[in-house]
């Protein structure tokens, strides 16, 4: 179902966030996203040989994360292919920091004490939480694929139940597919799972 008509109204600015997961041959995953900025105008920029054209992208930065099964980040790399401030790019060492650390419940807090404020660039870190998203389903998803989709023990409540609305312990996707973790109108906190 699409949104609503909306009022008549005229485009300011787009934002493209892309994510891409991948399956290294020794045994890594890169976890890869872009976020790209462009507005339908034109305006000046001195960084940029005096001015940004219309649809030119004013940010583009890309990063790539190496985790391992336990999502342990073992290479982070930032790179920015326009800003609207060469000084921009000074950022990108801080990024390193990331290294040794592991995507789990309190990455974002983490990453707004390493990265907040001016210890970081607002784009490239804002992508971080998306990339989380993105390496627990691109990690998790090729080890099911190994596996066969088959679980160790098929009465455990699988974890990514009871993570959002549709996979509620209480929920009918859950009744369907995974009737031994079916609890009706039953509110389970997501720590009675491990």
């Amino acid at each position: 179902m699409p949104l609503s008509k909306p009022v008549e109204r005229e485009l300011a600015h787009t934002r493209t966030i892309v994510c891409q997961g991948y399956e290294r041959k020794d045994g890594l995953w890169d976890i890869e996203a872009q976020i790209v900025d462009t507005k339908p105008y034109s305006f000046p920029n001195k960084d940029r040989g005096g001015r940004i054209e219309a649809e030119e992208a004013l940010h583009d930065m890309q990063l790539r994360l190496t985790v391992d099964a336990n999502l342990v980040i073992h290479a982070a790399e930032a790179v920015t292919e326009a800003a609207p401030f060469n000084y921009c790019t000074a950022i990108h060492p801080a990024y390193s920091r990331l290294v040794g650390l592991r995507i789990a419940p309190g990455w974002n807090q983490r990453l707004k004490e390493l990265f907040g404020g001016i210890q970081g660039c607002t784009h490239i870190t804002e992508l971080f939480a998306t990339m989380a998203t993105a390496a627990v389903q691109t990690v998790g998803g090729s080890i099911m694929r190994r596996q066969q989709f088959a679980d160790p023990d098929p009465t455990a409540i699988p974890k990514h139940l009871h993570t959002c609305h549709a996979l509620a312990l209480s929920s009918p996707v859950v009744l369907e597919h995974w009737p031994h973790a079916y609890r009706p109108s039953q509110t389970v906190s997501t720590q009675d799972q491990s």
